[in-house]
């Protein structure tokens, strides 16, 4: 029988995508995975991620990518986290003692963007973090009815979880790992066999546990901000401008700090509030957004707590306008500019996982053999309402972040990412910020991508690392394991 010309053409195509798929996509992986049926209302997927921050997204977009089946379910009501919703838009860069940007992966694009003022305001961040998410199926508004276990040799494994939509409708999922991205331990809150660890409480030599203190992000606009730079140049040198404003006191023409002598002395309206020094970011057209009124006591588990919370920081808000008018050089015309739907969260329960990051780590620049972060951050622990003023413990240089940071103790199937890493309370007060544990969950999303087949991620050895850091290099241009 004679083919057409066409079926030819067709027939051709269809061989260069099989050599594609065969030459580019990890073994066994020739396109993106479907979930499967586990019975009526049930499916199952390989990856399940619980809540929308963007360590947990990035994860999910690299696994996807690599032909793995993803589902993200997000108990917020919209998605994006402290980046969106609490509108955390002054961004910390990890650095090493050489002040070079640790900065990889996906993230570098947006820290780029960020450091030239093409990503600034929040539309621009929103920008970035859709098209994160634009391929991935992600459910907001769910709530949870429950989870089940089984037994995993010697540990646990999570099996399945319940959900209720906002269509009210009960569904099932199975999945097989299982991966917590909230900042208030929606997953792992519910398993039987996890163990906290101390947070705040070891500073403070307390037996309750504490937390650090959430922000309330703050937007204005109408500002001068060739004034504010203007008026504080005019008390240089550096020594006299941090005597003046306060320690660490600095501006350029995209960020400024500090001004700690000025804010001391506001007396909040509200209780267990405090306006700290300043971390502002220059937006253009006079928009600026600052990191600066602390809320104690916030249980973002509770969504009274949260709902409090947010209505002192509107309430605060205009008091902290009227403030800076008359005390900060360049806000005499400023004016309020909206108000953030969300907190930014620093600090809440994190629970053991195997190996569990420790400030001698960080402090001695440790490298691991399942390094899949390389981080760099001042060891810096906000305030508590025993230690308003928050306290530091030094400045590390490069120290790597293991994969057994991210593996819940007990479970085969559950990874913890974001904030929840497993590290002691002063480890914590570097490896928190978001550059250093999103560029481990985008690690983690490669190799569970490329190494579902082979292993569980808790039996892959110092070996199959070596192979593991050599792709990620050549691959992703992405290299954690050394500096």
């Amino acid at each position: 029988m004679r083919r057409s010309k066409k079926t030819w053409k067709l027939m051709l195509l269809g061989m260069v995508s099989l050599l594609i798929m065969t030459f580019f996509l990890p073994r066994g992986l020739t396109r993106i995975s479907q979930p499967e049926s586990c019975g009526e209302g049930c499916s199952r997927y390989d990856i399940v991620v619980i809540g929308s921050e963007i360590q947990g997204v990035l994860l999910a977009k690299e696994a996807q990518n690599l032909g793995r089946s993803v589902l993200i379910l997000d108990p917020r009501e919209k998605p994006g986290g402290e980046l969106i919703q609490g509108q955390m838009l002054f961004l910390d860069e990890p650095m090493n003692k050489e002040r070079k940007s640790l900065v990889q992966g996906e993230l570098k694009a947006l820290f780029d963007g960020y450091n030239k003022g093409k990503i600034r305001d929040l539309h621009e961040f929103q920008a970035y973090y859709d098209k994160l998410i634009q391929d991935i199926t992600l459910k907001s508004g769910i709530t949870i009815s429950g989870v089940e276990e089984d037994a995993a040799g010697k540990g646990h494994r999570m099996k399945s979880l319940t959900y209720k939509d906002r269509d009210r409708k009960t569904y099932t999922v199975e999945a097989g790992y299982w991966v917590e991205n909230t900042d208030f331990n929606a997953l792992t809150g519910r398993l039987k066999h996890k163990r906290r660890i101390p947070g705040m409480e070891t500073i403070e030599k307390s037996h309750k546990p504490d937390y650090m203190g959430a922000t309330y992000m703050l937007n204005f606009k109408n500002v001068d901000w060739k004034k504010l730079s203007k008026e504080v140049l005019k008390h240089y040198p550096l020594s006299n401008v941090r005597k003046v404003f306060g320690p660490n006191t600095y501006v350029d023409w995209n960020f400024a700090v500090g001004f700690s002598n000025v804010m001391a002395q506001y007396v909040p309206a509200e209780k267990l509030v405090r306006l700290r020094g300043l971390n502002m970011a220059n937006q253009g057209d006079g928009k600026v957004i600052i990191n600066a009124l602390i809320m104690y006591n916030v249980d973002p588990s509770s969504d009274a707590s949260v709902k409090e919370a947010m209505r002192k920081g509107e309430a605060e808000a205009p008091r902290i306008l009227e403030y800076l008018r008359s005390r900060l050089p360049g806000f005499e015309q400023a004016e309020l500019n909206g108000f953030p739907s969300y907190l930014y969260i620093r600090d809440f329960n994190r629970f053991e996982t195997d190996y569990v990051l420790k400030y001698e780590d960080v402090m001695g620049g440790r490298m691991f053999w399942d390094n899949v972060s390389i981080g760099a951050y001042p060891v810096d622990l906000q305030g508590t309402v025993h230690i308003p003023h928050g306290i530091g413990f030094g400045v590390p240089d490069a120290y790597g972040i293991p994969l057994r940071s991210f593996e819940l103790k007990e479970y085969d199937n559950v990874l913890v990412v974001g904030k929840n890493i497993g590290a002691d309370i002063k480890a914590y007060g570097s490896s928190r910020i978001m550059a250093n544990n999103a560029l481990a969950a985008q690690t983690i999303g490669i190799i569970l991508g490329y190494e579902a087949d082979r292993k569980r991620l808790k039996e892959l050895t110092p070996e199959d690392f070596k192979r593991i850091h050599q792709y990620l290099k050549r691959r992703h241009h992405i290299d954690v394991e050394h500096i």
